[in-house]
């Protein structure tokens, strides 16, 4: 049903756009319809794919090194009491300072390469993953801490065996956020420099009044988003269905 629901939206949608289209009779290169976007995106299929194998190339492993460096992070804020108070504010307020504005010096450090690309998308992407991962594991039942106390177990034991099975549904959602959040920094790394990507190909198109490809552009990137939630998503859910096992 609910796929069904999402096909009708779909649909509706499509159809208000070509009707807006039509009967205002707007000029395609401000807003094309839906029938000159499927045609560019046909058409220019080839360069869309390729620009589309970069932009995920750098979703992807920006998606894997922020996971890794948000969980270890957390684990560490979790662990030593000092750190938490130390460092988790600092990293609140990274968040009141725009990735967008890091973009140019991070092209300057890193290059107009792949590299710059990587590094925004795991700064986008690593507090939440970070946030949402500590929440969990400082939200264990006291009863577990007492009875481990009481057992003589390790801290580091501890939280092996009981802090991070019980978080990994928190992990789930951090990195459900993190699946639509990366996108968002892999195409501002591609805005600022870049040779290849979606965000590359968009400017490229804006550039020379190509909007059909514009739109065709935006499209693929909504679907590589789209696809990289539900593959996270079911990631997601085995963590949780996994942590109720344990």
């Amino acid at each position: 049903m609910k796929g069904k629901d999402t096909l009708l939206t779909l649909v509706i949608g499509l159809g208000l756009w070509q009707a807006a289209v039509t009967l205002t009779d707007v000029p395609h290169f401000i807003l094309p319809s839906p029938s000159r976007v499927a045609q560019a995106l046909f058409n220019h299929r080839a360069t869309i794919f390729d620009h589309t194998l970069a932009t995920a190339t750098e979703v992807v492993l920006g998606l894997v090194i922020g996971t890794i460096l948000g969980t270890v992070t957390a684990v560490q804020l979790a662990l030593f009491r000092t750190a938490e108070r130390l460092i988790l504010p600092i990293l609140v307020f990274t968040q009141a300072v725009p990735v967008f504005a890091l973009a140019p010096l991070l092209t300057l450090w890193f290059g107009y390469g792949i590299g710059s690309k990587i590094v925004m998308t795991v700064l986008i992407i690593f507090f939440p993953v970070t946030s949402a991962f500590h929440d969990g594991l400082t939200r264990t039942d006291n009863r577990f801490h007492d009875l481990a106390h009481a057992m003589g177990a390790r801290k580091v034991r501890f939280m092996w065996h009981v802090q991070i099975p019980s978080a990994l549904p928190d992990l789930g959602t951090g990195l459900k956020l993190a699946a639509v959040y990366a996108p968002i920094g892999a195409v501002i790394g591609e805005w600022v420099g870049a040779s290849k990507g979606l965000g590359y190909l968009m400017l490229l198109a804006n550039g020379r009044a190509k909007i059909d490809l514009m739109f065709a552009s935006l499209i693929v990137l909504a679907c590589l988003t789209v696809l990289l939630h539900i593959v996270v998503g079911r990631l997601a859910l085995w963590l949780t269905r996994y942590a109720q096992g344990k």
